[in-house]
């Protein structure tokens, strides 16, 4: 609810600091003098529905912040936002799930800018239950947000055994993500402050450990020996709604052939 107080200058402000552009360099690009940024900027100007749609797109803003940003200046919204089980939606939402079953018996997930987990295949459902037993507890029906687990004692994080590669790494790409979602900086904070009792507070600020491979990976001890797992993400091309630019799908993959082999013979065959 944070972004619906801010008005059009700071809206615009932390859009163009958030893509570490100038206001001479936003200038050139939308095609104004860097005065008339300014000036909007400070209130002082309020630009016209085409220049601000302009000035967003090569801000690259999030298209909830352009909606935003439209209606703290009067205008109607740019966008929709349907739900992602609206039937508008259903199209792409059969995409994402077609998308997980040829993903199993490796984990894939989608999530949304707020992090909060929407789709879990075979794979996701038995790296949870691995990992996490205890979720298996919970109502169906629970929201779950991937921060809250990642900053839970008893989450993501506790058989981890690489932590100390991993977790600097992961809060710098969440502080980033939080520069564009203020209202993530509670629950990435929560992350940073668990990363400090396990780690110490030293270890977010010194030098990474050197990479020995092109990807990070993440490796986790479990009954069934040591898993380990590199990420991809997919994305909406050129979306129009606001649900759908929000979305990503999480693509886990082996890292080694013997975790390929405890996911083919542990994850249910999907039929």
């Amino acid at each position: 609810m944070e972004e619906l107080t801010l008005t059009l200058p700071l809206t615009l402000q932390q859009a163009r600091k958030a893509r570490r552009l100038s206001q001479l360099e936003l200038s050139m690009r939308v095609g104004v003098s860097q005065r008339h940024v300014s000036f909007v900027e400070s209130g002082r100007a309020r630009p016209s529905r085409e220049l601000l749609m302009a000035w967003l797109h090569e801000l690259d803003a999030p298209l909830a912040v352009r909606n935003a940003a439209m209606l703290q200046a009067g205008y109607a919204p740019a966008y929709g936002a349907a739900q992602l089980g609206d039937p508008a939606l259903l199209q792409a939402n059969e995409a994402l799930l077609q998308l997980l079953r040829a993903h199993d018996p490796m984990p894939a997930l989608v999530i949304d800018a707020r992090w909060n987990l929407l789709h879990l295949n075979q794979g996701g459902r038995w790296l949870t239950a691995t990992l996490m037993p205890w979720a298996a507890d919970l109502p169906a029906a629970t929201p779950i947000n991937l921060l809250d687990i990642l900053a839970h004692p008893e989450g993501l994080t506790r058989h981890m055994v690489n932590l100390h590669e991993v977790g600097p790494a992961m809060l710098a790409h969440l502080r980033d993500d939080a520069t564009a979602q203020p209202v993530l900086a509670p629950r990435v904070e929560a992350y940073a402050e668990l990363l400090r009792s396990r780690l110490g507070a030293q270890s977010l600020h010194g030098a990474w450990p050197h990479p020995t491979a092109p990807v990070l990976t993440s490796r986790f001890a479990t009954q069934h020996g040591e898993l380990a797992f590199f990420s991809m993400f997919t994305t909406f091309g050129t979306p129009q709604d606001i649900t759908l630019a929000s979305l990503r799908v999480e693509h886990m993959f082996a890292a080694d052939d013997a975790t390929r082999a405890v996911l083919c013979a542990q994850v249910p065959a999907v039929t």
